[in-house]
């Protein structure tokens, strides 16, 4: 009998994730800054879209048309369900890549991507995929692939092997996958507890065995329990890529274009004196030990005269997303948390505070008084985008066009917070994506759609739902039992929704 699932976990689905970096949109500002021309995308395709909220919420909030697929057929129908509500030009099957990726009836993309899956499915897979980029990306389009990444993943290889062999060999087929993940971590624990010399040369597996007992077991059988997993060096995915006629243009996560946040200044010295940059990416990669890898990739770089660039980055619109008073300017990256200047960006932030979009343009000149440059406001915008604080707008025509399937899908989404907080984001036509947006927030917006106008009938509203099916909330680890006091922590908590996160989300064209 065939297998179907080629080795890869389909007795258990995936997580309701939304990955941004998927996003056509976040392309654009990423390649500015990297002196390169950004494609007008509008055919657009993910492989191996899990249960399809990223692909659906970028379909809704866009007017690309896209197409994806995702062998795993009960991911596949709720990702085809998504579509069906937002009404819009999305198009998913749930074929294997081998005969997806040969289908003659597919347009050619502007825009291919790949989150992850790249690094648990086979060769003859890969082959596959590698032949559809070199067929079917346009020349000019980018395909964005994220990975696991060697060094980075070195120690802790061997560690996954063996726990994988556990649940194969010791865990019983008949109590699924995740009491045999389970097993399987309790073995490694107990297995370090004797201190293994394999420990003491790697101390770091410790570490990270502690980390996964914390994770979410849908996303561990994924992660780490395929038949397939191959963490590969930058290089090597380059060999891989090569046919494919594609070339590495960026990193897709925005603060690796921060030196300062992930090497030393003696790093940034050693890098500089590489002359091959595919080389310098693979050395930088020792130095932050790298472990996953986000690119773009493009087929036809071109580079952009110095003018270009600066009117190019000038144009390009942003909003805050956050509240104000919510930033935080210490931003995380490889080496450190390091603490961003207040005398640059107090001023920045206090120019988007009213969430309207702003041009860099606008902002340059908003706080030019204050000596802050236009490279200073770039990097600015950069490190508080990867941050998460601030994002890119599209066009206002296209936000228009957008609008009615953003709402068609949020408020199927909406209506399905009764029920569930698996999915906690929401599509906004403003962003062309997903924005976070937790299951109390959207019971409140669906008090709103209700008529229900105060926090204090959102709350009630809210609590009637979670009442009826018999669930509390849970405040500093205790389970709020009256339900007078549940109303009183709804209430609260919808007050704090009104003043922070509704003004944003009517930003967002969302609320």
């Amino acid at each position: 009998m065939t297998d179907w699932t080629s080795g890869y976990v389909a007795d258990i689905g995936y997580t309701y994730g939304y990955y941004q970096e998927l996003n056509p949109l976040r392309v654009k500002l990423a390649f500015l800054s990297q002196g390169l021309v950004c494609p007008d995308i509008g055919t657009a395709c993910e492989l191996g879209f899990g249960q399809g909220l990223s692909v659906n919420l970028h379909a809704a909030g866009s007017i690309t048309s896209w197409h994806g697929t995702d062998f795993n057929p009960a991911q596949a129908g709720f990702a085809q369900e998504l579509a069906d509500v937002s009404g819009a030009s999305v198009h998913l099957v749930d074929q294997a890549f081998t005969d997806f990726c040969s289908r003659p009836d597919l347009p050619d993309f502007d825009y291919i991507g790949l989150h992850g899956i790249w690094s648990w499915i086979s060769d003859e897979n890969r082959t596959a995929i590698v032949d559809f980029i070199r067929r079917k990306l346009k020349v000019g389009g980018v395909l964005y692939i994220s990975y696991n990444t060697l060094p980075g993943w070195a120690a802790f290889a061997p560690m996954r092997h063996l726990m994988t062999e556990h649940a194969e060999v010791i865990g019983s087929e008949g109590r699924g996958i995740v009491s045999r993940i389970d097993d399987a971590i309790d073995f490694a624990d107990q297995l370090l507890s004797t201190n293994p010399l394999f420990s003491r040369a790697n101390p770091l597996v410790g570490e990270r065995i502690k980390k996964l007992k914390e994770q979410n077991r849908h996303y561990l059988a994924h992660e780490y329990f395929n038949r397939d997993w191959h963490p590969m060096h930058f290089a090597t995915m380059a060999d891989w890529l090569s046919s494919a006629k594609v070339q590495y243009a960026c990193s897709a996560n925005y603060l690796d274009h921060i030196d300062v946040l992930n090497l030393t200044a003696d790093q940034q010295a050693f890098l500089k004196q590489i002359p091959d940059p595919m080389f310098r990416e693979s050395v930088r990669d020792f130095m932050v030990n790298q472990y996953f890898r986000r690119d773009y990739w493009v087929k036809g770089a071109r580079i952009l005269s110095g003018l270009q660039q600066a009117e190019a980055l000038r144009a390009h619109k942003v909003m805050l997303l956050t509240s104000r008073s919510d930033v935080s300017l210490k931003i995380s990256g490889a080496i450190s948390e390091l603490t961003m200047s207040p005398d640059i960006y107090y001023p920045i932030l206090d120019s988007l505070a009213d969430h309207k979009t702003k041009t860099l343009r606008q902002i340059e000149i908003g706080v030019a008084a204050r000596g802050i440059n236009f490279a200073q406001v770039l990097q600015a915008v950069m490190a508080l985008t990867g941050a998460g604080h601030i994002v890119s707008v599209q066009d206002e025509v296209v936000t228009a066009k957008a609008k009615k399937t953003a709402d068609k899908i949020n408020a199927y989404l909406i209506d399905k917070a009764r029920g569930s907080g698996e999915i906690s984001y929401l599509a906004s036509p403003v962003t062309c994506g997903g924005v976070l947006v937790g299951r109390f927030a959207q019971l409140f917006l669906l008090a709103q759609s209700h008529g229900k106008k105060r926090p204090e009938e959102w709350a009630k509203a809210a609590w009637e739902v979670l009442a009826m099916q018999g669930q509390r909330l849970v405040r500093e680890g205790q389970t709020i039992e009256s339900a007078e006091d549940n109303i009183a922590e709804l209430t609260a908590q919808a007050t704090m929704f009104a003043e922070k996160q509704m003004p944003i989300l009517k930003a967002l064209q969302i609320a």
